[in-house]
């Protein structure tokens, strides 16, 4: 991403609505999976660690580490999180084959420096069997918006072209979701019909107001998914693969 990007996801990422709940999510996502006692575990593409400091506070006991291309964003994460950080691409993962029981991906193959293909396999490559990867996606190619052109996204996915893309990485177990879904006819308004002239990406603070009304929606989407509701719409998609 742009380098002011990475700025303002590491002001608000403890406190902005949508990273509360893409981190809440996720957690329940980890919470559900069953990885190798003990096993290290991975964000891969971590941006300045907000992510890791959760894991680290729910999931003790296991190795917490975390890559992400952008020097300053890994610097930033060592100092949030207080897990190993290390400078590298999703491409191309620093680990030896079965070696991480879980991995987490955020929001990293939309990038345009990411090979899609190439990162989900490497994923499947560095977890042991039957490890996890927990992968989080934009949404709908003709979302794409000025929001995707700050943060550097060159594609969104629908459900069926992500277990596609998993299945060729060589997963054969996988469930995923869209989420995001309530909100989603707002989020159609705010990218498509009312974008305007944009100088940054979406992430920002959000009046008071606003953050909790949006925050109440996402918990009550949460429960829906905690009971094992799949949304047939939304902004984003959540899917977990196991080797």
């Amino acid at each position: 991403m742009e380098p002011a990007e990475y700025e303002r996801m590491d002001a608000v990422e403890d406190r902005m609505w949508w990273y509360r709940a893409v981190h809440a999510n996720l957690l329940d996502a980890l919470l559900r999976s069953s990885p190798p006692p003990a096993s290290p575990l991975l964000d891969a593409g971590c941006g300045t660690g907000g992510l890791l400091r959760r894991v680290a506070a729910v999931a003790p006991g296991r190795l917490h580490v975390g890559v992400d291309i952008f020097e300053r964003a890994a610097a930033k994460a060592r100092d949030k999180s207080g897990c190993m950080v290390a400078v590298a691409s999703a491409d191309r993962l620093p680990f030896r084959d079965e070696s991480l029981g879980t991995i987490f991906s955020v929001d990293v193959i939309c990038h345009r420096n990411v090979d899609p293909g190439r990162a989900l396999a490497e994923a499947r490559r560095c977890l042991l069997p039957g490890g996890s990867l927990i992968i989080n996606v934009p949404a709908y190619q003709w979302m794409t918006s000025f929001h995707d052109r700050e943060v550097h996204n060159a594609r969104r996915f629908e459900r069926a072209g992500l277990v596609r893309l998993l299945a060729s990485a060589g997963f054969t177990r996988f469930r995923a979701t869209y989420w995001n879904s309530i909100l989603f006819p707002l989020m159609v308004l705010r990218r498509k019909l009312f974008a305007g002239s944009h100088s940054h990406s979406d992430v920002g603070d959000f009046s008071p107001v606003a953050d909790r009304f949006f925050a109440a929606v996402m918990a009550a989407e949460r429960a829906g998914l905690r009971l094992g509701l799949r949304y047939p719409f939304g902004g984003s998609l959540l899917a977990v693969a196991t080797k």
